[in-house]
Parts: structure tokens; C-alpha cells; sequence
């Protein structure tokens, strides 16, 4: 494939950052900045830049191999760690405030719900740039039937989106914690690594939100087999890092603490 369709890719993606960063200058002009409605305006704006993003990532991915996909990938992570403020467009994130106590149940719902309209509405926008087919990559992709990533057993795929989501989790903690110089960029690159690593086995989306938006109704699974993998699988490795980053041996290992000493 030409370069220029790579272009093209890039263009639109640089077009999607852009567009939800106006988003937000007009919603924090036309919303309240009390209770929670701006918080799940800023949620849904984030989802639909992410999988706007994620679905032109795919054509990248297709054409120019997995690694022009990390590069636009980490680039894109350390972009929206900048940018995006408290939002997260991931559900599991808000599962782990409500266990530690900082929201509750209610909101942690409705930016679940927020998230997924945004993910999700935004496909449209998405597939009338493909119909327009600017470049030679996006040919026949605007209707076409999509396919599964998920190579291996759904079972074995909630194991790999679950442990590789601990692992995220737990990296971001502690490059929270320890606040080292380029932590964004650190965090970034094992996230972006993580997905390398489980690309060829479930997609490596290690987000429900994400997941839903690009691949629920797609052959090759089931929705249970999705909610198995995607939701459960990733919701559990990340509810799991909570109580796992807690444990003294954990964090003497990833943040050097002392052992406390017996009197």
C-alpha cells in the first residue's frame, strides 16, 4: 500500500483529536460545570475520540503491519494522557474508584453508559469517511462484515486481556505514585507493548468500552463469548490490581518501599 493512504489514515486521526478537543472548549462553554452532567459529556467525548481513532488503527494495522499500528498507537496514548483530564472511556477504571471509595455506584454507571454511547455513536462518522474512500485502503471497508480478533479460546482470551490488565493497571499506579520523569510516556509504552504482545491472540483491547464499539456483532464469536472475554476478563484483571497493589510485597517490589521492621 501507498504511503499516501497511510497519510490519509493519519490525517483522519490528527482530525478526530482535533474535533474532540473543540468538543470540549463548547462543552465547558454550554454545560454547567456543577454535578455530573459535564463529567459524562467529557467521558462520551473521549470514547468516541478513542474508538474514532481505534477504527482507522484497525486500517493501519491491515495494511502497514503492527508496528506502524504501536507507533500510532503510543502516540496517540501519550496524546489523550495529556488531554482528556479526569475522563478515562474506560469502565473498569471507575470500578476501581468505586472499591477505594472515591464514587459511587451510581456514577460509576453512568459514565459506563456515557462511555458507550460515545464509543459507539461514533462508528457513523467513521464509516462515511470510508464510503468516501479517500484512499485505496478504505475501499469496500464502509459495509463490509467485520471479524473477530479473538484467535484462541474465549476462556483462554479472558485470561489475556485479564492479566495483561493487571499489568497495565498495576504499571499505572506505580508510575503514579513514584511520579519518575516521562511518566506518560512510560505508561504509555507498556501499555502500547501489552497490546503488541496479546494483538494476535484477543486484540489486545484491555477496554470494554473499546472492544464493544469495534467488534460486539462481529463473526467469529459469540456476544456471550464477547462479554466473557472483553468485559469480564479485563473488569476482573483491573478490579483485581486494587487489592494486589496493596499487598507489601508488591509494592516493596514496584515502588522499593522497606520491609517494616519487627520490634
Amino acid at each position: 500500500m501507498s504511503m499516501a493512504s497511510l497519510g490519509v489514515s493519519g490525517i483522519f486521526m490528527v482530525g478526530c483529536c482535533v474535533a474532540a478537543q473543540i468538543a470540549r472548549l463548547v462543552s465547558r462553554r454550554l454545560v454547567t460545570r456543577e454535578g455530573i452532567v459535564p463529567i459524562l459529556v467529557n467521558e462520551a467525548i473521549a470514547a468516541a475520540e478513542l474508538c474514532a481513532c481505534c477504527f482507522e488503527l484497525i486500517i493501519v494495522a491491515d495494511n502497514f503491519g503492527v508496528a506502524a499500528y504501536a507507533v500510532c498507537l503510543f502516540v496517540l496514548t501519550v496524546w489523550w494522557g495529556k488531554v482528556w483530564g479526569d475522563a478515562s472511556a474506560c469502565p473498569y477504571t471507575h470500578m476501581e474508584d468505586v472499591l477505594e471509595g472515591r464514587t459511587s455506584f451510581k456514577e460509576m454507571a453512568l459514565r459506563t453508559w456515557a462511555e458507550l454511547m460515545g464509543g459507539c455513536c461514533v462508528y457513523r462518522i467513521v464509516q462515511v469517511f470510508w464510503w468516501l474512500e479517500f484512499a485505496e485502503t478504505h475501499k469496500g471497508r464502509a459495509f463490509e462484515s467485520c471479524s473477530a480478533d479473538l484467535q484462541v479460546s474465549p476462556y483462554l482470551g479472558a485470561v489475556i486481556e485479564g492479566v495483561a490488565t493487571l499489568l497495565c493497571r498495576l504499571a499505572s499506579k506505580t508510575l503514579s505514585d513514584k511520579e519518575p520523569k516521562f511518566a506518560s510516556y512510560i505508561d504509555s509504552f507498556i501499555g502500547t507493548s501489552l497490546v503488541v504482545a496479546a494483538f494476535n491472540f484477543s486484540g489486545g483491547y484491555f477496554n470494554p468500552v473499546l472492544a464493544t464499539a469495534l467488534k460486539w456483532g462481529c463473526r467469529g464469536h459469540t456476544n456471550f463469548e464477547h462479554i466473557i472475554v472483553y468485559w469480564i476478563g479485563a473488569c476482573v484483571g483491573a478490579v483485581l490490581s486494587v487489592p494486589i497493589y496493596k499487598l507489601p510485597i508488591v509494592r516493596r517490589f514496584l515502588l522499593g518501599e522497606d520491609k517494616p521492621k519487627q520490634d
